[in-house]
């Protein structure tokens, strides 16, 4: 029987060539490949696109035109520039675009975790209740708008022909005066995606131990009671969760005001992305829209920092 040659202690151990040592196994360019999708995706689809948009930005842009001249940061310039031309009309789309995230995120935070906490219980139908609330997000942002356009009019509207059976005003202009106007949008938006904020509420819910609840009402613990010391921080990361990706989709808000409203009355429901595909897909402007748009993505930028800081874990 052979005996095997013991190793000297402290002798180096050779890899063999083209895989890693240290107890991990697999070529050296395997964890390369595995991103290599993704990276080609994200250089493809993010990065090119950023860094090309950022260059149009900095030149006098018309897609229609040969020549595209260079203008520096001249493009910005004009933005915060009193006499520029999109000057007011852009930081009127911004202060629009403000108005309705400041109105619409509460609602689309708050609602759906109430909703989400009472299907997180179990009764009769509550599969069906999850559904119900679920599914006008599955519907695209086309037919909403469509839907709601011709349910809203004032004139054969079914909303206000309701409010007239029941004895109310049956000619309420819901989209072509103000606050109406607002009303319309932000109860549309809230119902179309509630649904989808309850269901990620819903996920984070299932994790919290059923324990600490029982524990909790040994104590003497209420319901509020619970809710501010067992909920709220077992949720806090989908919270955040919810409260950045909710603030940045009203800050995009888009479809809704351009088949409802069309951005009216006048101008005053026309957020910024409606301003700056009308610049630069009506006015070929794609110069003073790429600069608009990054503007755009600094604010949301910073807002969603303020969040986080906001939202972080105090110790």
């Amino acid at each position: 029987m052979a005996v095997p040659t013991p190793i000297a202690p402290g002798a180096a151990r050779t890899a063999a060539p083209g895989r890693r040592s240290g107890g991990v196994h697999g070529p050296i360019w395997a964890p390369y490949a595995f991103c290599a999708p993704f990276l080609l995706l994200f250089c493809t689809f993010v990065l090119v696109p950023a860094v090309y948009g950022v260059w149009i930005s900095l030149h006098d842009f018309d897609f229609l035109l040969p020549s595209r001249p260079f203008v520096g940061l001249q493009n910005y310039a004009d933005l915060f520039d009193p006499e520029g031309v999109y000057s007011e009309p852009f930081w009127n789309s911004l202060r629009n675009t403000l108005f309705f995230t400041v109105v619409s995120v509460p609602f689309l935070v708050a609602l759906p975790l109430l909703i989400a906490i009472m299907l997180n219980r179990a009764f009769p139908g509550r599969t069906f209740f999850r559904a119900v609330f679920f599914a006008p997000f599955v519907l695209g942002v086309a037919v909403i708008g469509l839907m709601w356009r011709y349910l809203l009019d004032t004139s054969f509207g079914t909303i206000n022909s309701v409010l007239g059976r029941l004895g109310l005003p049956d000619d309420t202009p819901w989209l072509t005066d103000q606050p109406y106007a607002w009303i319309s949008l932000v109860g549309v938006t809230i119902w179309w995606t509630i649904g989808f904020n309850s269901v990620i509420y819903l996920a984070g819910l299932a994790g919290v131990p059923n324990e600490q609840y029982e524990a909790a009402s040994l104590d003497g613990a209420g319901a509020w009671a619970k809710f501010r010391w067992i909920t709220l921080p077992s949720i806090r990361n989908v919270l955040i969760f919810v409260v950045i990706t909710t603030v940045l989709a009203s800050a995009n808000m888009f479809g809704q005001s351009y088949l409802i409203t069309n951005g009216g009355p006048g101008q005053s429901t026309e957020t910024a992305i409606m301003m700056i595909t009308n610049v630069g897909l009506s006015q070929y402007k794609m110069g003073a829209a790429a600069a608009m748009s990054y503007i755009l993505a600094l604010f949301l930028a910073l807002i969603s920092i303020v969040n986080f800081w906001l939202m972080r874990e105090k110790k």
